[in-house]
């Protein structure tokens, strides 16, 4: 009986003075103020996880970069037909009367057309001779040349008018962001789309995103694909750009992928601009662990973008046979996608025998120990 006291004392004392001197930082809730939730059932997450089986029938059903093609954008082609650049204050006309050289360049200096011109000042309007005040604000120039011919008639026989633009200065667009020289850009008389301003700007910048490029029209955001554009040939994702636009290019700063589980190497990734597999994710981190890894469980766990109706879902891959990594180069990664994969079964038994064997080994001495002691002469 006095050896059984001295063997469970001998236990007790050790643990509990392990508790008090636990190595390490903690964060007690006890002591905290619990913050209930609205309702009282809490469902599970796992209620709240889509899961999809990866396989070669249902790879080309889920979202990829490859679901841009070559396609054309007659909307785009029907606006750039009927394109017709509207006047507006800053502007500087050309006004030419044919034979009438006097109404054409008063002061018959050699002065540019651009400073002889007529400024289209900020009500609007412009003051020609003869005819007074003019209002060519939001108007082409074939109605301007309409306007003042016929007002001119009144004064000169069958006159032979021509109106052109000599400076374009009321109309901008702005690209901002990861190009070569961001900037404003006039609209002109001459249509220019998204892919001429990406152009004129001197192209894509090292860090450019380009499969989020945002364009801002009237207070309005929409979200178009220079990869798409450029590298698929996706003509849809082009538009014309009017007064006000601005185009914006992000970093790539959030195209990162995460590799986690039983791979060689985990790390983050990150994609470059033609995006990244998940067989390319997991041969930047060497590969699955063969020793410690389940085959059948590579999974893609990804933020569901309604979060009303689930939290997440989740892809998986079996590579039980290599070949199986042909499925994973068809399917895309997206920003802040998770690369998990699992242990396999016998290796999450020796992590827990692993956990064990200190414990079972420490009560082993404490008995010979114990009996050590009972047994001294």
């Amino acid at each position: 009986m006095e050896f059984k006291k001295k063997l469970l004392l001998a236990m007790i004392v050790p643990a509990f003075l392990a508790g008090c001197t636990t190595p390490g930082s903690h964060l007690s809730t006890s002591n905290k103020n619990l913050v209930e939730s609205e309702t009282n059932q809490e469902s599970s997450i796992s209620e709240q996880v889509n899961l999809y089986p990866l396989t070669a029938q249902t790879v080309s059903t889920f979202p990829s970069d490859k679901a841009f093609s070559s396609q054309p954008n007659p909307e785009l082609d029907k606006e750039i037909a009927n394109y017709e650049y509207k006047v507006g204050p800053g502007d500087i006309l050309n006004v030419t009367v044919w034979d009438h050289p006097e109404l054409t360049i008063p002061a018959g200096s050699y002065r540019s057309a651009s400073e002889a011109g007529n400024w289209v000042h900020a009500d609007g309007t412009i003051f020609y001779p003869y005819i007074g005040t003019v209002d060519v604000a939001d108007k082409t120039v074939r109605e301007i040349r309409s306007d003042i011919a016929s007002r001119l008639a009144k004064y000169l026989e069958s006159p032979q008018v021509d109106v052109n633009v000599a400076t374009f200065r009321s109309q901008k667009t702005y690209i901002t962001g990861e190009v070569t020289k961001p900037g404003q850009q006039a609209i002109t008389n001459i249509p220019l789309t998204l892919l001429d301003a990406i152009n004129r700007a001197g192209g894509l910048a090292e860090n450019a995103d380009w499969k989020n490029v945002t364009l801002t029209r009237n207070g309005t955001e929409q979200t178009l694909s220079l990869y798409g554009l450029m590298q698929r040939g996706d003509l849809k994702q082009n538009r014309l750009l009017q007064a006000g636009d601005i185009v914006h290019v992000p970093r790539n700063d959030n195209q990162k992928v995460f590799v986690m589980g039983e791979v060689n190497d985990p790390k983050l990734l990150k994609m470059d601009r033609a995006g990244m597999s998940l067989t390319e994710a997991l041969s930047n981190v060497g590969g699955i662990n063969e020793l410690s890894a389940d085959a059948t469980g590579v999974f893609v766990i990804r933020t569901a973008s309604d979060k009303s109706e689930h939290l997440a879902d989740i892809f998986q891959l079996d590579i039980n046979d290599a070949s199986a990594l042909v499925i994973g180069t068809e399917f895309d990664l997206q920003p802040y996608d998770i690369v998990y994969v699992t242990a396999a079964p016998i290796t999450r038994w020796n992590r827990v025998i692993r956990q064990l064997i200190p414990t079972i080994s420490g009560f082993n001495e404490l008995t010979e120990g114990a009996l050590r002691i009972k047994t001294w002469p």
